[in-house]
């Protein structure tokens, strides 16, 4: 392949937790994306007696199911491998085992097909998401809030990633899926504690906003989700038990509580990146918890112009990955034939490491 061709439609493979995905996207030349198709295959059944993500379950699901995946991305596209560009997969941060399904399935496609493969940061693809979604121009704010991180980056460029702030302990969406635990609710976490906010009273448990009146960026949610327990133990020892109507107003506080300190903590990265580039740039926001809909309006309130994928693109997907190949092909990468995986992969690699452990290892 020439080096100066630059291949406008990616196959893009995910299988960094619990989805195996793959998409196909094309790129036009004006610069906009387009997805011709888009194949989750979710693992919720296979996890739900463990009560979270079994790491070598996920990764044996992920090795019997990417080449089904892929073929019924190609499908849903009407292509063959004889008309895709270029081949991208999910090279990190992630579970190892399931990274290495991924990169192994995306390079024997690549060299059986004769096509160039790219290596792709998992949480680039979801914060150079709203670019595929909406459009959005560089530079830009974005909150990317999931179940294994929690950053605010300062986006200039599709390799351009400066932190702002982040969790020093638990990421949000593991935190909600901790507070359905302990309400007994089902994973993922996400969608079950929201469900049971819409008809709770968030004002009827009081609970700490840990970190807000701390200067600058950096979050905590560890302490929200023992503040959870603690309340939920001390209302249902007087109450007789977790009776629904507490359960339901645990859930909107703890969900109103995680709110306010993502739009307070946004509306700051958003005053800083103003000093740094001497004007407001717009907010974006991504990942799953991004799929919140409370969540979602309180930064419009933060942004009047904040965009947000679509709730099943916010999720992580296979279009995430064909896009942020497609944005660093533009931008004169190259391909790399002996993609490795990569655990551990911080957007900034300037930044310290934020302190805190959690489930996936130090947050960014």
């Amino acid at each position: 392949m020439p080096a100066t061709t630059r291949p406008a439609v990616v196959l893009g493979l995910e299988s960094s937790c619990d989805d195996t995905a793959a998409a196909v996207v094309r790129r036009a030349g004006d610069g906009s994306g387009e997805i011709l198709s888009n194949v989750v295959i979710g693992q919720a059944d296979l996890h739900a007696a463990y009560g979270g993500v079994v790491p070598e379950v996920a990764a044996r699901a992920h090795a019997e199911m990417l080449d089904i995946a892929a073929e019924r991305a190609l499908d849903g596209a009407g292509l063959s491998l004889s008309d895709i560009g270029g081949v991208a997969v999910t090279a990190g941060p992630g579970l190892v085992g399931g990274l290495f399904a991924g990169v192994m399935t995306a390079r024997g496609i690549a060299a059986g097909a004769g096509l160039p493969l790219y290596g792709i940061n998992h949480l680039a693809g979801h914060a150079l998401s709203p670019r595929l979604t909406d459009g959005i121009a560089f530079p830009y704010v974005l909150l990317l809030a999931s179940g294994g991180h929690c950053q605010i980056l300062l986006v200039e460029g599709p390799e351009a990633f400066t932190r702002l702030g982040g969790t020093i302990d638990d990421a949000p969406g593991e935190a909600f899926d901790k507070v359905a635990r302990l309400m007994g609710l089902p994973q993922p976490g996400g969608p079950a504690v929201e469900a049971e906010a819409a008809s709770g009273d968030p004002s009827g448990v009081e609970l700490p906003r840990p970190l807000l009146e701390r200067p600058g960026c950096d979050m905590s949610f560890s302490g929200l989700k023992t503040a959870v327990s603690r309340a939920r133990d001390g209302a249902a020892a007087s109450a007789g038990g977790l009776t629904a109507g507490l359960r339901r107003n645990l859930c909107a506080a703890f969900q109103r509580a995680v709110t306010e300190i993502l739009s307070v903590k946004c509306a700051r990265a958003l005053d800083a990146a103003r000093e740094r580039l001497g004007r407001r740039p717009r907010l974006a926001v991504a990942g799953g918890v991004a799929a919140n809909r409370e969540i979602r309006s309180a930064l419009r309130e933060v942004d009047a112009g904040m965009v947000a994928p679509p709730p099943d693109l916010c999720t992580d997907n296979g279009a995430m990955i064909a896009w942020a190949a497609l944005e660093r092909i533009a931008a004169g990468a190259v391909p790399d034939a002996s993609v490795a995986v990569r655990p551990r992969w911080p957007l900034d690699s300037a930044s310290p490491p934020m302190l805190g452990a959690g489930k996936r290892g130090a947050k960014a």
